[in-house]
């Protein structure tokens, strides 16, 4: 398995997770020996052998290194992550920079920055994959706001299925808020939102604006929002220390939920389980067409992630918890929507027992589409995240998604009608204004096949008729 992180937020939000995957593992492996769980996203590597290679498993932990690649157009985050704790975790030769940025303009990072280092990325992916025995899936993480994440990045997913068509790749993408301070973000977003729809297998989007209210809640609650409630300063949801130096900063704490949420979608490839769940089942089971592959996730415990000191949720609840609008990373409700189908990633002692009469009691709750009513997909993990009893990741093909791009839409809409700051894309070389209307189509044709979809919701289709058998 492989990781690229690509851009400013990408590459936060990656480094959170390669700390927290680290302390899991170090959790569960008391030994010090490199084994299967480890393999799947590090290599163990001796630096004592003249060509450095990598060591086999079953032996001892030598240096373990992360199965990443980062890139960025500017070297600040990189240089944090190197100058860091985690510095021995990177691969010098696995990193990317440049100096001057992408300045929130699509067009530098896909069209300039992405022509430019195009060979440079390709050998990079290409030596990552090498050392992987059974390379199942790419994940890329990047933001579409900026210039670089949703520009360079979109850039690099192309590449991935031009060089390893058969190979699935999963996009967490972060989406920027209606009150975002770059301008241009809707230009970008929406730019970027055509090569998501047309070269990811599955994109797992998520919301600033809900990763911000979930904060503000955390915090409300740590400041004395109910009695008896408080938050160590050392948590895994709070603390910015992870992987990077210095003071919090305003983003660590929203960066560590996205982390989290990396870590259950994870698991199953991690750790092992009565119930396991390969990465590219999650596209083969939730994703009925092409098109239509943004999955809506929601995590729990959320709050208890972030070491709140209110008793564990009960298992049932936890369930609950995960269709309400408070867990989900999209603000959206899926319930007034479609569901065309669900995972559900529980990791812990769960029984498949408990997950079986938990779909079944709320089933009648959550609207299906009527020819895939047993759209479910399930996998257990044995091993809970840190310091918790269970947790639950659900990830919904809904419908409920479509207000998120018609948000998008009108506020891309609102500036192209005036045709303003077009002329920063315009001057980069390679980009047309054709790239804007063929943008915008793509854009409103995706919101199109799923609002037909919810016009379908409530009206059951009867099955055919069975042929009857001739005796």
């Amino acid at each position: 398995m492989r990781h690229s992180k690509v851009g400013q937020c990408g590459n936060q939000v990656g480094c959170r997770f390669w700390d927290l995957a680290l302390r899991e593992h170090a959790h569960v492996n008391k030994t010090g020996v490199y084994d299967d769980a480890l393999s799947s996203f590090f290599r163990n590597v001796d630096s004592r052998k003249s060509d450095g290679g990598a060591c086999g498993f079953g032996g001892r932990i030598q240096h373990l290194k992360a199965r990443a690649v980062l890139v960025d157009m500017e070297e600040g985050v990189v240089n944090e992550i190197l100058q860091g704790p985690l510095s021995e975790v990177f691969d010098s030769t696995q990193l990317l920079t440049d100096v001057s940025g992408s300045g929130n303009n699509w067009a530098v990072g896909h069209m300039s920055y992405g022509s430019v280092y195009r060979e440079q990325i390709v050998d990079k992916l290409r030596k990552a994959a090498e050392h992987c025995d059974c390379l199942q899936c790419f994940f890329l993480i990047h933001s579409m706001g900026g210039g670089t994440g949703s520009g360079l990045g979109t850039r690099v997913l192309s590449l991935l299925e031009e060089e390893f068509p058969e190979v699935c790749r999963i996009v967490t993408s972060v989406y920027p808020s209606p009150e975002d301070d770059v301008i241009t973000s809707p230009y970008n977003s929406v730019l970027a939102m055509k090569e998501l729809s047309e070269h990811a297998d599955c994109v797992i989007p998520v919301e600033n604006q809900s990763l911000v209210d979930i904060v503000n809640k955390i915090k409300h609650m740590s400041d004395g929002g109910k009695p008896g409630l408080t938050i160590r300063k050392d948590s895994s949801i709070i603390s910015g220390q992870g992987g990077l130096r210095g003071a919090e900063k305003p983003f660590d704490a929203m960066n560590n939920i996205v982390a989290n949420l990396l870590l259950n979608i994870t698991s199953s490839a991690r750790f092992e389980g009565s119930l396991n769940m390969d990465l590219n089942e999650i596209a083969m089971n939730l994703v009925p067409f092409p098109r239509l592959h943004y999955l809506v996730p929601s995590l729990t415990p959320l709050y208890t992630l972030a070491d709140v000191s209110v008793p564990t949720r009960r298992l049932d609840q936890m369930f609950s918890d995960a269709f309400s609008k408070d867990h989900q990373l999209l603000r959206a409700n899926p319930k007034h929507s479609l569901y065309l189908a669900c995972a559900l990633m529980v990791r812990g002692n769960v029984q498949v027992s408990d997950l079986r009469r938990n779909i079944e009691r709320l089933r009648p709750s959550l609207p299906f589409v009527s020819w895939n009513q047993e759209g479910w997909k399930t996998g257990l993990c044995s091993v809970p995240p840190v310091g918790h009893s269970h947790s639950l990741l659900a990830l919904a093909n809904n419908t409920c998604v479509k207000s998120t791009f018609l948000d998008l839409k009108e506020r891309f809409t609102k500036l192209y009608r005036k045709k303003a700051h077009l002329h920063h894309y315009l001057h980069v070389e390679g980009m047309e204004q054709s790239c804007f209307s063929e943008a915008i189509t793509s854009l409103s044709s995706l919101i199109e096949e799923y609002h037909h979809l919810d016009a379908t919701k409530g009206k059951l289709i009867p099955d055919a008729p069975r042929l009857s058998i001739a005796r």
